[in-house]
């Protein structure tokens, strides 16, 4: 046993910590506790950045492999409400939150479909933390334009396709890998959504504040334009090729509008303007501007 430099058992620092201050739901009412990620001491190695602006963390020797993203979801263990943590200081509109309320055991149910038997009242694994996501896409079915609520939902899709890639990682033979790749198709309806409800003015989409889609950077209105584009080329249904092709190149167009490639300009300087360039490279093998 370790022990501490006054000659005592050393005490064990955990990944996370429950917060003094209690969140107060603002569906049920209900009051319940905060688990926050802690940082520093070798917790967070950060690792390389993949295409899909997804931060690999390597583990470490004292803690091994954690995973941030789990903590950035709170959810309510009376309701099954879950939401960003910044939103459970927002207002909820009242129909809203009795359609929640109301749907309380709904979420509860399906949830435990996928993820049987998560547990919301201890310190998260990956699988709870996985599942609290699940919940949080239910939740903001329910909520309406002002919540921003589609835009969320392509964040969360990602997300979940992340987390269940990394379940199937740990626990083979579960079919999450397949869940992965529902979640990834649903990431990619949900984020060219939310390009169409803000061109129509449905959603103020680009209005968020953190657009992620990871939680080491914001990338903004550009980082949703991009992956709309990534998702559609790796994603995109490929039965209607000539469907397929005209999404392709329409994507094209909008990152090179976007990040002006193909001219001198640097003003997007970056990982995001690597990875963008590399996507026009491959969408442009792909796609013969002259059949449009």
């Amino acid at each position: 046993m370790a022990t501490s430099k006054k000659g005592g058992p050393e005490k064990k620092v955990g990944i996370s910590y429950w917060s003094k201050d209690k969140v107060s739901c603002p569906v049920c009412k209900k009051a319940f506790e905060r688990e926050v990620m802690r940082s520093g001491n070798g917790r967070m190695i950060a690792g390389g950045l993949t295409e899909e602006l997804h931060r690999i963390y390597e583990p470490s020797a004292k803690f091994g492999r954690i995973y941030p993203l789990i903590y950035e979801i709170g959810v309510c263990p009376n309701c099954h409400t879950a939401l960003f943590w910044n939103d459970f200081t927002e207002k909820i509109d009242p129909d809203d939150a009795d359609k929640l309320f109301e749907h309380s055991e709904k979420r509860h149910k399906a949830c435990e479909e996928i993820f049987p038997y998560y547990n919301l009242k201890h310190e998260r694994s990956l699988f709870d933390g996985t599942a609290m996501y699940y919940l949080a896409l239910m939740t903001y079915d329910d909520m309406g334009p002002y919540a921003l609520p589609t835009m969320k939902k392509a964040i969360i899709t990602l997300r979940l396709a992340w987390l269940t890639a990394e379940i199937n990682q740990r626990c083979a033979d579960h079919n999450y890998d397949l869940i992965s790749k529902m979640f990834y198709s649903k990431a990619l309806f949900f984020y060219q959504q939310a390009v169409i409800n803000e061109t129509e003015r449905i959603e103020k989409s680009s209005t968020l504040n953190n657009m992620g889609p990871d939680i080491d950077k914001n990338y903004g209105w550009d980082g949703v334009i991009y992956l709309c584009g990534l998702l559609e080329y790796k994603y995109g249904q490929q039965e209607d090729i000539q469907m397929r092709l005209k999404k392709l190149s329409e994507s094209k167009t909008a990152i090179a509008r976007i990040f002006g490639l193909g001219k001198s300009s640097k003003s997007k300087p970056g990982p995001l303007l690597e990875h963008a360039r590399n996507l026009y490279d491959n969408l442009s093998k792909l796609v013969n501007d002259d059949e449009f």
